[in-house]
């Protein structure tokens, strides 16, 4: 089944979510609301041959998954998750797998809410990304109070076999290190000064890797990043020492199979080049690395207040963004960072547009309609 949008709803089956009667019947009265709305939808829609496919079935004929982060409460909304079934052959945990949600204690692990979303993957023939095991921030109080050059080894390695081994062999790919490069400190090899750096130096990443190869064997372990898409000598001088840490990872023989380029883009009304990025990939290609992009969406905090207007400038940067790097062969995962405008961390996190309304990022609006930046990333995947 297809909207007039060309958003395409694949009926229950093998690849689709199916609610009996008990579990709808149990559902809360808000999840029942937004049920009844869908149906309602899905009662209006007509078959349409010319429709555009899934973004799950543009990506899948390039080699290209198609994927969502998902938050906290998605997936009991069945509307929203219904959706999810439909749209995406890979997802990511937002929050669920970092430090904080898995080892919220030193003695104490919890993967409750993690192994909900990847058993909800498992039964919908979807993948899983892993993200994070290491990072600088949303690490818990216990940690950041006990952390010493003496047992820091220990704590990383410890945390990073016992969460990369809980999901062994169900994680795609591992964010094994998230954000490890901070130019603006000073380093002469332009890491981040961490809690991580300060405590072991640079080898903790070494560390982190091997202990997370050795625990999951099959997932491709990724290093993920952010600023490395605009012409402008912030992204250039990021770009730069992203490459330099990739080369040392493969002089030393780290295990690493992918980069992941987070993509958190801005658009406005100057119309963006991307030609640093090009060279970057095709040196990130050489070094014989996946590149997965892992968190996209579209700021439009620049951007006019009128929706339409609002709506197309943002597709442009979705369109003209993903058909360059779906160029490149190297790349294999488009990830949005959340699909719907409604829960999308830019409306709760970042700034706020000067005149009050909501930032539309994302390739959903707030009623699951698919929008301009959803036609914009099926194009780009059929032309990749």
């Amino acid at each position: 089944m297809r909207s007039a949008c060309g958003l395409r709803l694949q009926p229950a089956g093998k690849s689709s979510m199916k609610l009996d009667r008990r579990t709808f019947l149990g559902l809360s009265a808000g999840a029942m609301i937004s049920r009844a709305r869908f149906l309602r939808a899905q009662v209006t829609r007509a078959e349409d041959a010319d429709a555009a496919p899934t973004l799950r079935e543009a990506g899948t004929p390039k080699g290209i998954l198609a994927g969502t982060a998902v938050g906290r409460g998605i997936l009991d909304d069945p509307a929203m998750a219904q959706l999810i079934v439909d749209q995406y052959n890979i997802l990511v945990c937002e929050n669920d797998m970092k430090w904080a949600a898995t080892q919220p204690e030193q003695d104490r692990y919890d993967f409750t809410r993690a192994d909900t979303v990847v058993a909800f993957a498992e039964s919908h023939g979807q993948r899983v990304r892993g993200h994070n095991l290491c990072w600088h921030v949303d690490n818990p109080k216990w940690l950041t109070a006990a952390l010493t050059p003496q047992n820091a080894a220990t704590l990383l390695e410890d945390h990073v076999r016992t969460v990369a081994g809980h999901f062994a062999g169900k994680i795609q790919s591992w964010d094994v290190v998230n954000e490890a490069v901070l130019p603006e400190d000073g380093r002469n090899d332009g890491l981040r000064k961490s809690i991580w750096l300060q405590a072991l130096g640079p080898e903790y990443l070494e560390l982190a890797y091997r202990t997370a190869a050795a625990a999951d064997p099959r997932a491709r372990l990724t290093y993920n990043d952010y600023d490395l898409e605009r012409d402008n000598p912030v992204h250039d001088r990021r770009r730069k020492y992203v490459l330099e840490l990739l080369r040392w990872f493969r002089k030393k023989n780290i295990p690493l199979q992918a980069l992941g380029i987070q993509s958190h883009l801005t658009a406005s009304l100057v119309p963006a080049t991307w030609k640093g990025l090009n060279h970057f990939l095709d040196e990130v290609h050489d070094l014989g690395l996946e590149v997965y992009i892992t968190e996209m969406d579209v700021e439009d905090l620049e951007l006019p207040g009128d929706i339409p207007t609002r709506d197309r400038l943002v597709a442009e940067m979705y369109r003209g963004y993903l058909e360059i790097v779906l160029h490149h062969p190297a790349v294999k995962a488009v990830l949005t960072w959340g699909f719907t405008d409604k829960y999308s961390w830019l409306n709760h996190v970042r700034h706020q547009r000067p005149d009050g309304l909501p930032k539309r990022p994302l390739p959903f609006d707030a009623d699951l309609r698919p929008k301009a930046a959803f036609d914009a990333m099926i194009e780009a995947l059929q032309k990749a």
